[in-house]
């Protein structure tokens, strides 16, 4: 791991398309040519992606988001893991269990095999200099840019809050802050997120062109789409942290039996594999599949009309079985506090020093370097 920033140019990695054609079509075509190019050389690409602290990480963002990061660090792409403290103030009042919280992830991302000698993980409140590069993005982007941004809407729509902060609207500046400090040019997405990056390309450019004095002081990154499966909560609605219907990954063997065994089904006993007319069974054998690396069909044909007793069960042997190892791992770095707080504190040395290279790199271009 090399915590000199790259230098991004048309050499580093094949021509993007422009930003108004990467639409979703467009993404999804551009991230095969992104496999393949990771597959020839994985050291072009330098990946950041994270998540906010809100609570325990659960079945839904390993199968979505984490297994697919670790899958990248192994195959040599270059990884920062951002746990961004300062965005959980977007929606929330207070965040008094924020350094709970933290440590959970630091242990989820440890279990799940993100290694910290090729991964750098940090927080977002202690890179000043990360911080500090939101002043000049936000004068390249207009209010009503931010206003307009779907994801934002989105956002304030579930916020928890009686009134929405000035920070809500930020919120994909502050992304396209945490990308571009170290120069990244891959990020992890799933389709909605990607207006966020089309924001943080969108200021890439223009920084490029106002102060670039006629080269690239950053790239413009390529969103990876995931082809991650949909799985739903327990009560047969989308998985969430927030309502608490899903299995985290934390949760001892009896809890995901208790969890699962509440899990939502329908009255036909005959199990089978129908994701639009049966999409809470399906959601079951799905999660079932993947963790046995099966097909969904295959689980459905071996329960058969043994009803949804038979196919919680199986659920419930096929995800402790899975996550037997995980566990085991989190038991054991979760008896070594020092150690978590030593990896985040040598992830937050190696992204500060980043962070501050770059933070310079702007001041020259920009002619405020006193």
């Amino acid at each position: 791991m090399t915590t000199t920033p790259q230098t991004a140019g048309p050499d580093t990695i094949a021509p993007a398309p422009s930003a108004d054609t990467l639409g979703t079509s467009a993404a999804r075509a551009r991230s095969a040519v992104l496999e393949e190019q990771i597959r020839e050389d994985p050291g072009r690409f330098r990946m950041l992606t994270g998540d906010r602290p809100t609570g325990r990480l659960h079945l839904g963002h390993y199968f979505g988001t984490l297994h697919n990061r670790v899958r990248l660090q192994d195959l040599g792409v270059e990884t920062y893991v951002i746990i961004a403290d300062y965005q959980v103030l977007t929606d929330r009042d207070v965040a008094d269990t924020l350094t709970e919280h933290v440590e959970e992830l630091v242990l989820d991302y440890l279990a799940i095999g993100v290694d910290p000698e090729r991964s750098t993980i940090f927080t977002h409140s202690a890179i000043p200099a990360l911080n500090q590069l939101m002043l000049p993005f936000l004068s390249l982007v207009s209010v009503a840019e931010l206003s307009r941004n779907p994801t934002v809407k989105d956002e304030i729509a579930h916020s928890r809050q009686s009134a929405v902060s000035g920070l809500m609207f930020t919120y994909p500046v502050h992304q396209a802050a945490d990308i571009l400090f170290c120069k990244g040019n891959l990020v992890p997405v799933g389709q909605d997120q990607l207006p966020h990056l089309e924001i943080t390309r969108t200021i890439a450019r223009r920084f490029n062109d106002r102060y670039g004095n006629g080269g690239t002081v950053f790239p413009e990154p390529d969103a990876l789409l995931s082809r991650a499966p949909l799985l739903l909560g327990t009560d047969g609605t989308k998985m969430s942290k927030s309502r608490r219907n899903a299995v985290a990954l934390a949760a001892d063997a009896d809890e995901t039996a208790r969890l699962l065994k509440a899990a939502k089904t329908d009255s036909e006993r005959h199990i089978t594999y129908d994701p639009a007319g049966r999409p809470e069974v399906s959601s079951l054998l799905l999660l079932a599949a993947l963790c046995q690396n099966r097909t969904p069909e295959e689980v459905a044909d071996d329960i058969g009309s043994a009803g949804a007793a038979a196919l919680k069960k199986t659920v419930t042997e096929a995800v402790n079985e899975y996550l037997a190892p995980l566990r085991a791992r989190r038991a054991e770095y979760a008896q070594d506090r020092a150690y978590l707080h030593r990896t985040l504190r040598e992830g937050n040395e190696r992204a500060r020093a980043v962070a501050e290279t770059t933070l310079a790199q702007v001041r020259t271009a920009m002619k405020n370097h006193y």
